[in-house]
């Protein structure tokens, strides 16, 4: 089954791409063989845009016998020869980006404006940037370490990866799945969001088209019960990445420990956000509301609790709010839009529900409701700053993934980093502070796998990133990518050519 949808062509330039179906295995598109549907829809609309057919378990059986097989080749080449392959894709990537960045936000409802300064140029630079690290997989050098032997490290592609990825970046999330895997001469199948499988499709293509072997990427699009688990628990499958919730983080380890795979785990946030009395005041807002209401709030990295060191709260509260209610919330592709819907009606009304019941508690400044008007049939939210809640109350402990800022007060240094890190996330944060002593102990007390220092959400290609505590382990990006998607063999050879060394003694004989 094929349906189109709704969308026009400048919406979705891309749509006849997919009439053979939303699954790449080996090289081609293919339909699902679940015997279900489902309907990738414009969330600024609420419209279908396109329906397909869900993977079954078989599916997931060929795209992991496609990557076993295209495995031994793949591997087998030089690291120049998959960095010349990666250059190309980049390549590709990039003559393809307006229609990469309309898809995304037509699947996802960013504004065109966040997809193409952003989520495109990112996985671009992502790719270029695996290209060259191809290149750099050396173990540690020869060394004659027993005296009688030289030892060596090799670092060696492990197998089969297969991969799973969430709805709210699905580009770059593929990205970040496909391409250190690929790079260390892994092969890969990849789960994408059954909500937002179509540029994940399209990557792979784009992939295809750029000259690396069929089999090599493939994606299967299917519910995480059926596809998903499956797929992580394949015999076949040497290793799990999963990003995700930490509640469904936990049943993919579950499922891959039973059968003693390598699994990565990159997981919930809910990233503080701490201004101390010496900062900016100014670019602490302007980082706040930045940091926050990024993609609608929809990243797991995004300040979510701002603690305010109390001579600058009630500043900060209400310059936050100015900002927050001038922010031009729109169609996706209308040029004037600074934040789009969020992905569906469940998460907008799942978002409401956390801030409807924080009324009871705290105090909703600005925002706290949905639009009307020309918006009403949209998933749209107002961006929305919550102050006064309590430390332990739901709103701010719990990862909401909105348009939603909460903002508490403190008094001394102490309190507003033990509040930083109290919540069962470690994956970000930020300070704000004119001091380097006050700089240095927040980047050294605030458990995160990244704290900004006056700024919050830029991320780069050659840092990795990756959370503490509940947050997951493992990184992404970067060269400390390949720790998580290669194996280390010490290689030791003899040096002495003599048949009976001295430590035999130990087992049989004297010395």
């Amino acid at each position: 089954m094929h349906n189109p949808g709704n969308a026009t062509p400048e919406r979705f330039p891309a749509q006849e791409y997919f009439a053979d179906g939303a699954q790449f295995i080996a090289g081609r598109l293919t339909k699902g063989t679940s015997g279900r549907t489902h309907a990738v829809v414009d969330p600024a609309t609420g419209e279908d845009v396109y329906t397909y057919e869900l993977a079954g378990t078989a599916d997931v059986d060929a795209a992991v016998a496609a990557a076993r097989a295209a495995f031994p080749g793949w591997s087998g080449a030089t690291p120049g020869e998959r960095s010349d392959a990666l250059h190309r894709f980049a390549a590709v990537l990039a003559e393809r980006a307006d229609d990469f960045a309309r898809a995304e936000s037509l699947q996802c409802g960013k504004p065109l404006k966040l997809t193409r300064e952003f989520d495109i140029p990112g996985t671009i630079d992502n790719t270029a940037f695996f290209a060259g690290a191809a290149r750099h997989l050396q173990g540690q050098s020869a060394g004659e370490y027993s005296g009688d032997h030289t030892s060596y490290v090799r670092r060696e592609p492990i197998g089969v990866v297969g991969s799973i990825a969430p709805w709210n970046y699905p580009l770059q999330m593929a990205a970040w799945k496909i391409l250190p895997a690929i790079a260390a001469g892994n092969t890969i199948v990849l789960k994408p969001a059954e909500l937002t499988p179509l540029t994940s499709l399209m990557f792979a293509q784009a992939a295809t088209d750029a000259g690396i072997p069929d089999g090599v990427i493939n994606i299967v699009t299917g519910t995480g019960k059926e596809a998903g688990e499956h797929l992580v628990g394949h015999p076949d499958v040497a290793m799990t990445s999963f990003t995700g919730s930490t509640a469904v983080g936990k049943r993919v380890a579950e499922i891959a420990t039973a059968t003693v795979k390598r699994i990565h785990l990159e997981l919930g946030g809910k990233a503080p956000l701490v201004v101390f009395d010496d900062a900016d005041l100014e670019a602490a807002v302007n980082g706040a509301v930045a940091g926050s209401l990024i993609n609608t709030g929809q990243d797991c990295t995004a300040a979510t609790r701002a603690y305010v060191q109390r001579p600058l709260y009630e500043a900060f509260v209400q310059k936050t709010a100015a900002l927050m209610a001038g922010v031009r919330v729109g169609d996706p592709f209308a040029p004037g839009t600074d934040l789009g819907p969020l992905i569906s009606h469940v998460q907008r009304d799942r978002v409401a529900g956390f801030v409807d019941r924080a009324r009871g508690y705290a105090r909703v400044v600005t925002g706290g409701e949905a639009p009307q008007g020309d918006l009403k049939n949209g998933a749209y939210y107002r961006p929305t700053l919550v102050a006064d809640a309590a430390q332990d109350s739901e709103i701010v402990q719990s990862e909401l993934f909105g348009p939603v800022l909460v903002v508490l007060p403190f008094d001394s240094d102490d309190e507003g980093i033990a509040l930083a890190n109290d919540t069962p996330y470690g994956l970000a944060a930020s300070a704000w502070t004119q001091g380097v002593y006050r700089a240095n102990r927040a980047t050294r007390e605030i458990k995160a796998g990244c704290v900004w220092i006056n700024d919050h959400i830029p991320i780069i290609s050659e840092m990795p990133h990756g959370g503490y505590k509940a947050s997951g382990f493992g990184k992404d990006m970067s060269a400390y990518s390949f720790e998580e998607y290669t194996q280390i063999k010490h290689v030791m050879f003899d040096n002495t050519a003599v048949a009976r060394k001295d430590w035999h003694r130990t087992i049989f004989g004297d010395r």
